[in-house]
């Protein structure tokens, strides 16, 4: 499994960005795909998940709102639309996978490289 993730960039408060993971390597069927970031100094969290066959989803308290997670099966690829963006949103964003239709947070068995975001006020 590959993911590769883009569409980091500046943006400046209140502003929106959307990051691109496109993931090849098998099928995705019964799959679960994440985003998480890292912010200096902080651990890795939760953003978002979203099962690849029925495209439920889940996300992180601090982004309901705000952020929307989809995936285009055809084009397996997974899309994270970020909108009215916080300086505190700033971090190394990484998308995931795992063999668990399950969308929430946890454990990923498969992991991209991470996009910076960076928030300016």
């Amino acid at each position: 499994v590959q993911l590769q993730a883009s569409g980091g960039g500046f943006v400046q408060a209140g502003g929106s960005l959307r990051l691109s993971c496109a993931a090849s390597g098998r099928t995705f069927t019964n799959y679960g795909m994440g985003w998480f970031r890292q912010a200096p100094g902080k651990e890795r969290e939760f953003v978002a998940g979203i099962t690849w066959n029925w495209g439920t989803t889940s996300y992180a308290d601090s982004v309901k709102g705000r952020f929307t997670i989809s995936r285009d099966k055809a084009k397996s690829m997974v899309y994270l639309q970020m909108n009215s963006l916080k300086t505190e949103d700033t971090a190394v964003y990484s998308c995931a996978a795992r063999y668990n239709d399950v969308p929430s947070a946890g454990k990923y068995d498969y992991w991209g490289q991470g996009t910076l975001v960076t928030v300016s006020s």
